[in-house]
């Protein structure tokens, strides 16, 4: 039966088959997990083993186990040990990386890919056992947790999970919100899931938000978000030293009235696309980025400033499928430096390769970056010439040309 445990306890949580070595009967070989082809990382991590042992426990104790959903699971590593196991599975995930990465690993282990889907009512309508990485944002977890407890089965059962060091009790309190039964699990591997049950249905959904900044010349820009864009509402502090170094720039606003359109690449909330159309009305923008949450706040954005005629939005891993190879001539890039919650460059590196592929012969790349992350030799490597065009302690502004020819 559902729901066999009062509130406020949680089954005993011990290694399950979910998360066995395959010697020992385990459903998945997941050392074969990969984040990407090309960068070999472990595609999982503590957490998602507890997570898997966490839900097999609540199905040993008598959970269904239909109706299992999964929320941004990044590469695959909670849902294809599902799969391998069994259950059938809907999963959603805000990256689009993160969808080619579970095909390929679904591919790999020789396992069907369940179909991606949106996160959204329709994916998680009817979920008996919800289970998803916590977060980085609590606006996205306040997004999720109010679809599952609106949306869900009465008696579903949600549970995140994620590394102590990125947990905060505010986490907690978002779920409480949603949820009138929210336990801590006990900690594993420096890893912890939170369980949440009862939903509160009723509650109005958390909706985009909204702010209005000056980005000058711009006196007011008005920028939206929604679920996990990373920055909210606020105006990246990158992405304002990168508008600060090229408004003005003669040679930026050359190539600005020249170019067919700019790109902006990993758009986040549209601070660059929509800045960019409204302080030049000829000027057509492509705003492209791999978050779902991303492109439906740039689109938001656009539509808030009365540009988004000239304003087309792609979700997109990187420039792929969107951007002719060698057609661009204008690039804004402010590259994400971690990927998770861990500094790494390899997400920048794909992005900046993706712009070199993209740009025509003389075309240019606006990068901004964290000055300690050097990313001047991938500049060159990937691109072409590059030059300083501003620097401080926290950012470095740079301009690279691909050669002709």
């Amino acid at each position: 039966m559902s729901r066999a445990l009062e509130p406020g306890r949680t089954p005993e949580v011990v290694p399950s088959r979910l998360t066995a070595a395959p010697q020992d009967g385990g459903a998945l070989d997941r050392a074969r997990l990969r984040r990407r082809p090309d960068d070999g990382e472990q595609a999982y991590d503590a957490a998602d083993l507890l997570l898997l042992d966490t839900a097999a426990a609540w199905w040993a104790a008598g959970h269904p186990t239909d109706g299992v959903v999964v929320l941004d699971d990044r590469w695959g590593a909670l849902t294809l040990p599902l799969v391998a196991a069994g259950h059938t599975v809907r999963t959603a995930q805000d990256a689009r990386g993160g969808e080619l990465a579970l095909a390929e690993n679904a591919a790999a282990l020789d396992l069907p890919a369940p179909a991606p889907r949106p996160v959204d009512a329709d994916t998680v309508a009817g979920a008996r056992t919800v289970l998803m990485p916590l977060p980085r944002s609590l606006d996205a977890l306040a997004d999720w947790a109010h679809l599952a407890a609106e949306h869900a089965a009465e008696d579903v059962v949600l549970l995140a999970g994620g590394r102590d060091k990125h947990m905060t009790r505010s986490m907690n309190e978002v779920l409480e919100q949603h949820f009138a039964d929210v336990v801590p699990g006990r900690g594993r591997s420096k890893s912890r899931v939170l369980t949440a049950r009862s939903p509160r249905r009723g509650l109005a959904a958390p909706g985009p938000r909204r702010a209005v900044h000056a980005v000058a010349p711009v006196d007011e820009l008005t920028l939206c978000s929604t679920g996990t864009t990373y920055g909210g509402t606020s105006v990246d502090p990158g992405t304002r030293r990168l508008l600060a170094a090229v408004d003005g720039h003669a040679a930026f606003e050359a190539e600005l009235a020249a170019a067919d359109r700019l790109v902006d690449l990993g758009c986040g909330n549209g601070t660059v696309a929509a800045w960019a159309a409204r302080r030049r009305p000829q000027v057509q923008v492509l705003a492209v980025d791999d978050s779902a949450s991303a492109t439906a706040s740039t689109t938001l954005t656009a539509e808030a400033n009365a540009v988004a005629d000239r304003v087309e939005v792609r979700r997109a891993d990187e420039l792929e499928d969107v951007a002719a190879d060698g057609g661009e001539r204008l690039i804004l890039l402010n590259p994400p430096f971690h990927r998770g919650n861990a500094v790494d460059p390899t997400a920048a590196h794909r992005l900046i390769a993706s712009a070199g592929r993209a740009l025509a012969p003389g075309g240019t790349l606006y990068c901004v970056w964290n000055s300690h992350l050097q990313h001047r030799a991938a500049l060159r490597r990937f691109v072409g010439p590059t030059r300083q065009l501003a620097r401080d302690r926290k950012f470095t502004v740079t301009v690279s040309e691909k050669p002709a020819g």
